[in-house]
């Protein structure tokens, strides 16, 4: 399901966006968008067509549809160790949406939240939308101990969230229990909201475990919101769905009357529930499918990018992309950016700091969600420009 011949590249370039096929020139191959080259599961294709095929397209209950939010408690308990009740779950039109709107739902202007640096824009972009203040806490690529005593000193009288994306887009680190239980204490003795991006954590890497932060106590649990979504694990970037839970009935009540879903000024993706249902229910086997394989072409990438002149890369612990040091080349991320696309043909996410925040800068990140030899012709292309230079 995961080799070179599982990819239809005519049809990606027609239809994959977003920094992909579809918008980079002929020849170049884009290791962008964390968004897999594969084909979904057939089993979501079928489940689609099955539901189409009535020819009813109807409106879908504003929270989501029951089997939507049954397949999501259920998913949560069985693979999280979390008890979501169905009613406290709402489908949302991505993972991105839920994100803003936690924000919208628990920030106002002139409120602080601490966001990791680096992390996906998403965070900083959500935050200052509502017209609060973002703050950057550094965390390192690798596995180097947190400085919690600094994370504490950031919180003030303003802060009122604590921003959680676990793995780490982009260095693809995984928190373990004991660092989410001091992030989550630290939330608990300051009163503060967790929102917990989890939307990678079906993407984890032996022998790391992942583990969700409402797990880890009560205390924790009752103040966490989390939001999820399918894309990154199944492919369903165009369904635009993905889902926001909560832990009782009086956050789910803000969250959805923030929303707006009950006016259907927003709503969620009917098809994109179908998928996502089907996804949580019958596709474990091409997900276990699709993580062996992106194991072996973390450790390609890995073993690739530390042989270039210039360059270092840890191995992510998850997520599918890897996040490269190129400070040795004495170049920066934008310039190494450019000369990729110009020289080896090869497009990359510059550590810009609107992608990623201040702490990118001296940094590239490539997606490895693609068969091996399209991500051996990729490297090969970036290893001969960069050692050129």
């Amino acid at each position: 399901m995961f080799d070179e011949n599982a990819i239809n590249l005519r049809v990606l370039k027609e239809r994959a966006y977003n920094l992909r096929w579809a918008t980079v020139e002929d020849g170049v191959i884009p290791l962008t968008a964390a968004d897999p080259d594969f084909k979904s599961a057939p089993e979501i294709a079928d489940a689609i067509c099955n539901y189409a095929s009535d020819r009813y397209l109807c409106y879908g209950p504003p929270q989501g549809l029951p089997d939507f939010r049954d397949s999501v408690s259920k998913w949560f308990r069985n693979n999280r160790n979390v008890n979501y009740d169905t009613n406290h779950i709402m489908a949302v039109d991505s993972a991105a949406f839920g994100i803003y709107l936690i924000c919208k739902t628990y920030l106002k202007p002139g409120d602080e939240a601490i966001i990791f640096d680096p992390v996906d824009f998403l965070f900083r972009f959500s935050v200052e939308k509502i017209g609060a203040t973002a703050v950057p806490f550094a965390i390192a690529p690798g596995d180097s101990d947190l400085d919690f005593a600094g994370l504490e000193k950031l919180v003030t009288k303003k802060t009122k969230m604590l921003c959680l994306c676990n793995p780490l887009n982009p260095t693809g680190k995984v928190f373990t229990k004991e660092e989410l239980k001091r992030y989550g204490d630290i939330a608990v003795k300051h009163d503060l909201i967790i929102l917990s991006d989890e939307i990678w954590s079906d993407i984890i890497f032996e022998p790391h475990v992942y583990t969700s932060i409402a797990s880890i106590s009560d205390e924790i649990y009752r103040r966490t919101i989390t939001v999820t979504g399918y894309s990154k694990s199944y492919g369903l970037a165009g369904l635009r769905i993905g889902s926001v839970l909560a832990p009782d009935e009086t956050h789910y009540n803000r969250l959805f009357e923030t929303s707006l879903q009950g006016s259907t000024v927003h709503g969620a993706n009917v098809m994109g529930q179908i998928a996502a249902s089907t996804a949580l229910n019958k596709c474990g086997d091409w997900l276990n499918g699709f993580v062996k394989h992106l194991q072996a072409m973390r450790d390609l990438c890995v073993k690739e990018l530390n042989s270039i002149k210039g360059v270092k890369c840890i191995a992510p612990e998850g997520c599918y992309v890897a996040f490269a040091d190129i400070t040795g080349t004495g170049k920066t991320s934008a310039e190494i950016h450019e000369l990729l696309v110009k020289d080896a043909k090869v497009a990359v996410v510059p550590g810009l700091a609107k992608w990623f925040g201040d702490g990118a800068e001296g940094y590239i990140r490539i997606s490895f969600a693609t068969s091996g030899d399209i991500l051996k012709d990729a490297l090969t292309k970036i290893k001969n420009t960069l050692n050129s230079i």
